[in-house]
């Protein structure tokens, strides 16, 4: 059995610790706070004391001592005792007005607020930059999953130029669902809510939301660029059906709600390399993805991310990105490190937007499409519908002929890559031809850079 750590009468004073709220994070972060107290002293270099915890309404909360029980988040935030804000109540308001309120001050905030990050990011690394505070964010996107730091740090020294993968539990156990049991949408919602994996109010993950938020963090730190939430594309699964999946099953692949930020090279007007212009995609929609591709396999509410850089390649980081104790475990290796920096008199790394690359529109980024529509069964239904695709310069990778019905055939089409808004207007006059009956399912398709080889296309 080791020793416990014994604080050396010269070393540092405590680090104070004031805590913003106390749910299912806040309160295993009290947790590992109180449980790991001797390793965390020993890490830090001085003892890590919490000092208060500010919750809305003191009498749900009769597990946490009195004595650090406040309504008063401000007055919390404000004690000049306190060193370090650990914030896990969520939400814009008031977290906004906290954590500024912290970062002018010169505290160091550790947080998990995604949606805050995402909306108004810039303004907390300004007021961290100017007071000379420290910022970490690792929890707000990836649970436990170390990510956030491997691209602040660990690939500071090389180009990004892709980060994708499943960055929300919640949807990522639905479609899994609905792809182990050919299940519908509604049916896979209800056991995801049984099982506690879904909200009450699911709008956050099964729209996007919350993936948009995280995908906005992520590319920010990938190309050195402020991206918010208002700047990535956004498309959630509520209108994903088990025909679409079966669909996806019929060509070898499965669906996915992605999470994808790109650094994309657009020639110059002239076709000029030289002049090229470099700007940044971040999307998140539903999208067919190959079985032979590592995401294909994660199921359930795991996340797993693929970062691409120009020298070390492809990596992939996985595990478990929600839940309480994993959250807390990413909030207290962040508050090891501030306060590892205030023991020191050090500051951890600061916002890094030097690049300030534009945003590209989702509509001038290149996708691909899988089509699957009725048409009549007759001579020149292809004819016609392949040179709709070539009037709007969408080049067909392949065609399949299914079953059809009493009143005409199926065809399946994917497409080779093309911008969005040409592959929109394509499906959107497919239903103006008098040969189409109708445009049963269009399912966005993604290789990340493996072959797509069960749907013909590499």
């Amino acid at each position: 059995m080791r020793p416990a750590y014994r604080a050396d009468p010269l070393a540092p004073k405590p680090v104070r610790v004031a805590l913003l709220g106390c749910g299912t994070v806040g309160r295993e972060v009290m947790r590992l706070l109180s449980e790991q107290a001797d390793e965390l002293a020993a890490r830090v270099g001085a003892p890590v004391e919490l000092v208060g915890v500010a919750v809305r309404r003191a009498h749900k909360h009769p597990d946490v001592p009195a004595e650090l029980l406040t309504t008063d988040a401000y007055g919390l935030v404000n004690r000049p005792d306190v060193d370090v804000v650990v914030e896990v109540i969520g939400g814009i308001d008031p977290a906004r007005g906290l954590l500024l309120d912290a970062l002018k001050s010169g505290r160091g905030v550790v947080t998990a607020n995604k949606a805050l990050l995402a909306e108004d990011g810039a303004a907390l690394a300004e007021a961290a930059d100017a007071s000379g505070a420290d910022l970490y964010y690792e929890a707000s996107v990836a649970g436990a999953i170390p990510l956030l730091r491997p691209l602040r740090e660990s690939l500071a020294g090389d180009k990004i130029t892709r980060v994708a993968g499943i960055v929300n539990g919640t949807t990522n156990f639905i479609l899994s669902a609905m792809a182990a049991h050919g299940t519908g949408y509604r049916e896979a919602l209800d056991e995801a809510t049984e099982l506690g994996y879904a909200e009450a109010d699911p709008s956050a993950d099964v729209d996007g939301f919350d993936a948009q938020a995280k995908a906005a963090i992520l590319a920010s730190l990938a190309f050195h660029t402020r991206v918010s939430a208002q700047d990535v594309y956004c498309e959630g699964i509520s209108a994903v059906t088990a025909a679409d999946i079966a669909a996806a099953e019929a060509v070898g692949c499965t669906v996915k709600l992605l999470a994808i930020c790109e650094r994309v090279t657009v020639p110059a007007p002239d076709g000029s390399q030289d002049a090229a212009i470099e700007s940044v995609s971040a999307r998140v929609y539903p999208a067919m993805i190959p079985l032979s591709h590592p995401l294909a396999s994660v199921d359930e509410a795991y996340n797993a991310v693929f970062v691409e850089a120009e020298a070390a390649g492809q990596l992939m980081f996985y595990g478990r990105g929600a839940g309480g104790a994993p959250t807390a475990s990413a909030v207290l290796g962040d508050l090891v490190a501030v306060a590892r920096n205030r023991v020191a008199g050090g500051r951890g790394p600061r916002e890094s937007a030097h690049a300030d690359l534009p945003v590209q529109p989702m509509g001038l980024t290149p996708t691909r499409y899988h089509i699957s529509l009725n048409v009549h069964d007759r001579a020149g239904v292809l004819a016609t519908i392949a040179g709709l695709f070539a009037r709007h310069e969408v080049s067909i990778a392949t065609v399949r002929q299914e079953t059809g019905t009493a009143h005409g055939a199926r065809l399946v089409i994917v497409t080779h890559a093309a911008p969005d808004a040409a592959l929109a207007a394509t499906v959107a006059a497919l239903g103006e031809l008098d040969e189409v009956l109708g445009v049963d399912r269009v399912l966005r398709v993604e290789n990340l850079g493996r072959s797509v080889s069960a749907l013909g296309v590499a």
